[in-house]
């Protein structure tokens, strides 16, 4: 299944392939994570305990496995004590488990439930951490539509938004645009799965919003080398050529 939605920056869609097809979310729930971190007036310059054991939105507690988990930095600090500011950057830009654990343990799923209603979400929601594999055995699943992925981006705070663009992870949509250009991303990936949703800022055209969602047997898991990874390149260079053309609908209001 590949998703597909396009649209001008706070507008709507101007191409949409299965938008409302529902994916395992993967690591994209990480930016509703960051923007109820953001929103719940928490100092984020506050230390909190690196530990790695957490509750279960079932009950009981579960922990991550570091050899799952992109971002090792995270790990060295187990048994201290890090920012919440320096964990919620490790959680976008470099997709660590263990700093989106510890940054859901703050906000509390209620939260990030909260931003997804906000954003105007119809068929995504994140009401387990990373691993909680407690929490998945009992149905609990992290979902999302490539429509309620663009949605999400364009709820957030102009703060927010600039977190993503210093995504360490420059594959997928970022590999089907020219070197150096401006976006604001978040990728999501796992065997089956291959997902990424970005803000792209060309220096000669308005800026558009595309979010490309993919489950199958393309997405090997890797995290770079990943021929579900060059379909969605493909996919971003083909928009990128039509920049120029992309319809600009009116604005709804928002802003």
């Amino acid at each position: 299944m590949l998703s597909l939605v396009v649209a001008p920056w706070r507008r709507p869609p101007v191409i949409e392939r299965n938008a409302d097809a529902v994916h395992y979310a993967a690591s994209t729930m990480k930016v509703a994570v960051l923007a109820a971190l953001h929103r719940g007036g928490t100092d984020l310059d506050r230390h909190v305990p690196v530990v790695n054991r957490f509750t279960s939105a079932v009950g009981g507690t579960y922990a991550n496995d570091p050899a799952e988990d992109s971002d090792p930095l995270p790990w060295q600090r187990l048994g201290g004590t890090a920012p919440l500011r320096w964990l919620a950057t490790r959680m976008v830009t470099h997709s660590s488990n263990l700093a989106t654990n510890l940054c859901l343990a703050e906000t509390g799923p209620d939260a990030v439930a909260e931003v997804w209603r906000r954003a105007g979400a119809t068929g995504s929601g994140s009401p387990r951490g990373i691993e909680d594999y407690p929490a998945r055995a009992a149905g609990l699943h992290n979902l999302v539509t490539a429509r309620d992925l663009v949605r999400l981006l364009a709820s957030l705070e102009p703060e927010v938004l600039a977190q993503l663009e210093h995504n360490a992870h420059a594959v997928d949509l970022a590999a089907g645009l020219p070197p150096g250009t401006r976006l604001a991303s978040k990728n999501g990936w796992i065997t089956g799965i291959r997902h990424c949703a970005a803000v792209v800022y060309p220096p000669d055209a308005l800026p558009y919003t595309i979010a490309a969602c993919y489950t199958g047997p393309l997405a090997s898991g890797h995290d770079a080398d990943d021929p579900a990874a060059r379909l969605l390149a493909r996919i971003s260079a083909r928009v990128w050529d039509h920049r120029h053309t992309l319809p600009q609908p009116p604005a709804t209001g928002s802003t």
